[in-house]
């Protein structure tokens, strides 16, 4: 087993994705720099940063690099694409997943930690969480406020593809517990068939209890497991 973490001029996450995966959760994850090939990948993420420093829009120049039509060959195999922060903004520019993110309601670069809810535990990357379970991951980004329009979101809720909330406290969805203005406080959605999820919060910098939660590790964890299972 072992996957792919794509650089792009401007990825500033990737080395610690590359930490993670292989000290923390032990499995082989490579730098695969993007002029290079995905060869016998069991997966792939796209990590945080700035790629080609945003430049038009987040993730747009990224998402026209020859590498995303590898990743979308995968994604259409059926495995797994991960995209945190920048990530998230390549799969949403590049149509593997609906949707855009747009300046933050207040547009300004938000560094917090969040506290968000697992809508849905049946996917390859939740299966370790349970249904409703809440969960603290930071964010860092100036461009994540999640938007659709109205047909996309009854879609998206309809068809379990909204993976994570940002929630207060309680466990609710308020105005205030929303770090970015994303639409109905989303912070991470999959595609239809579930197997490629893009997602704002950073659950590298969430992984290990030393920097303040160790929930993220759950994501890593959970791509594994299906991994797994799939060869089996």
């Amino acid at each position: 087993m072992k996957f792919a973490i794509i650089q792009f001029g401007g990825s500033n996450c990737d080395y610690d994705v590359h930490y993670v995966l292989n000290n923390v959760v032990g499995v082989q994850a490579d730098l695969i720099w993007y002029k290079e090939k995905l060869t016998n990948y069991d997966g792939v993420i796209i990590p945080g940063g700035f790629s080609y420093g945003d430049y038009l829009r987040a993730g747009a120049i990224a998402a026209r690099t020859p590498i995303m039509q590898e990743v979308k060959q995968m994604a259409a195999q059926g495995k797994l694409v991960l995209g945190i922060c920048n990530g998230f903004q390549v799969l949403t520019e590049s149509k593997l997943l609906e949707g855009a993110l747009m300046l933050n309601r207040y547009p300004k670069f938000v560094c917090t930690q969040t506290q968000l809810r697992i809508e849905n535990n049946n996917t390859p990357f939740t299966s370790k969480f349970k249904e409703g379970e809440l969960i603290k991951i930071p964010i860092a980004h100036i461009q994540g406020n999640y938007y659709a329009d109205e047909s996309t979101l009854t879609r998206l809720e309809y068809n379990l593809q909204a993976a994570l909330r940002y929630v207060d406290q309680k466990g609710k969805t308020t105005d205030t517990a929303n770090p970015n203005g994303s639409k109905e406080n989303i912070a991470g959605i999959l595609n239809q068939n579930k197997n490629v999820l893009g997602l704002m919060p950073h659950p590298e910098r969430a992984s290990e209890q030393i920097l303040g939660s160790s929930d993220g590790i759950k994501i890593f964890k959970s791509m594994v497991e299906h991994v797994q299972a799939q060869a089996e």
